[in-house]
């Protein structure tokens, strides 16, 4: 679980780092801009469906953890196929990116199969206590 943490707290420093490399033409500032934004708001977005109230709202959060992971996946593939830049930085945080898409696809599925499993465990056990 730490890992998992730790690497969602250093895909958005990665994410700014990597962006302030990116050139400074105008034609790269919608770009940056668009990385940024939820490239930056992954791990703050994890860490908020830590503290989920509820499982459907971790799930809830989770789900917005992945589209943003996704998102920043997209601009990175973007900034490849236009030839803007060729950096082993962009490719290593594309992967970063769509490996934590497919973590939070598989934490998604394992927590509403424990959400369907919960009420049938609940119901034995008050059939059990009957």
């Amino acid at each position: 679980m730490n890992d998992l943490k730790n690497r969602m707290k250093q895909f958005p420093v990665d994410t700014l780092r990597f962006c302030t490399k990116i050139p400074k033409g105008m034609e790269f500032q919608i770009i940056r801009g668009q990385l940024m934004r939820p490239g930056s708001s992954v791990g703050a977005n994890y860490r908020a469906a830590c503290r989920s109230k509820s499982l459907s709202d971790f799930i809830n959060k989770l789900s917005i953890v992945e589209e943003e992971a996704d998102e920043s996946a997209f601009w990175l593939e973007i900034l490849h196929e236009s030839g803007m830049t060729k950096s082993s930085e962009r490719t290593r945080l594309e992967g970063e990116a769509n490996q934590l898409v497919a973590i939070m696809v598989s934490s998604k599925k394992t927590a509403r199969a424990s959400e369907i499993k919960r009420p049938i465990s609940r119901a034995l056990f008050e059939t059990r206590n009957s």
